[in-house]
């Protein structure tokens, strides 16, 4: 391929880089992982609510990996209240499962970034290490996929799985019972799904480049050295 249409691929896959970079620590700080309702079963079970009469016991919930805003509603009102995951919550929801999703999300953001700047210098410079030349991208990419991917399933894994919603809207509640009565990802959990989707395209950008896959090169001579050796 000529030089001139390897650095116009690898350009467009640093700014592929660099999107998922910016995206992703925008979308580690936003409060907008998950949006839903809860239910606040007990007022609902006194009055015996059902259908329309639901809707006076269903309040809101909206949160992110750092805060988020909840609002109980138990037939009197609307109570709305901000929360903080650090340190008000750390006791209620499974601090190790949320710090890990945290820890992935800043891996994704610093690895994009580490991508971004070796895809501008195989495009523009003189790659001369496995780590810093075109193979080395390969890496980089796989680190990005694997690691937004890891994000995606340890966050919904964390709010199926533990009842992450369920969590907050009982926290410090002594006089009535909330349950999860809906809810669904929001907009920074579908962006890291965008993420996984870039770094992918990347790989097939990479590819095109006619850099060839890890380990590829070394199979075929493996082959052709065994073929060798029964003819002879």
């Amino acid at each position: 391929m000529p030089s001139r249409q390897k650095q116009l691929l690898f350009s467009v896959s640093g700014l592929l880089g660099l999107c998922c970079a910016l995206t992703a620590a925008v979308a580690t700080g936003l409060p907008c992982w998950l949006r839903g309702t809860v239910l606040c079963r007990t007022g609902a079970e006194l009055v015996n609510a059902t259908g329309a009469e639901l809707d006076k016991f269903l309040g809101e919930l909206s949160y992110g990996l750092f805060h988020g805003l909840r609002v109980k509603q138990c037939g009197l009102g609307r109570r709305p209240s901000r929360f903080s995951f650090f340190p008000d919550l750390l006791s209620a929801v499974p601090a190790g499962l949320h710090v890990a999703v945290i820890v992935f999300c800043g891996v994704v953001n610093v690895f994009s970034s580490v991508a971004t700047g070796f895809f501008f210098f195989n495009a523009f410079g003189r790659p001369y290490e496995t780590l810093q030349g075109p193979m080395g991208l390969y890496l980089w990419t796989f680190i990005c996929c694997l690691c937004s991917c890891l994000v995606m399933i340890l966050f919904a894994s964390e709010v199926k799985l533990h009842h992450l919603s369920e969590r907050i809207a009982n926290f410090n509640e002594t006089t009535f019972v909330f349950q999860t009565y809906s809810e669904r990802y929001d907009r920074c959990f579908w962006l890291f799904f965008l993420i996984f989707l870039l770094h992918g395209l990347n790989f097939l950008l990479i590819r095109l480049t006619g850099v060839q896959f890890p380990f590829q090169e070394t199979k075929e001579s493996d082959l052709s050295g065994g073929g060798a050796d029964l003819m002879y």
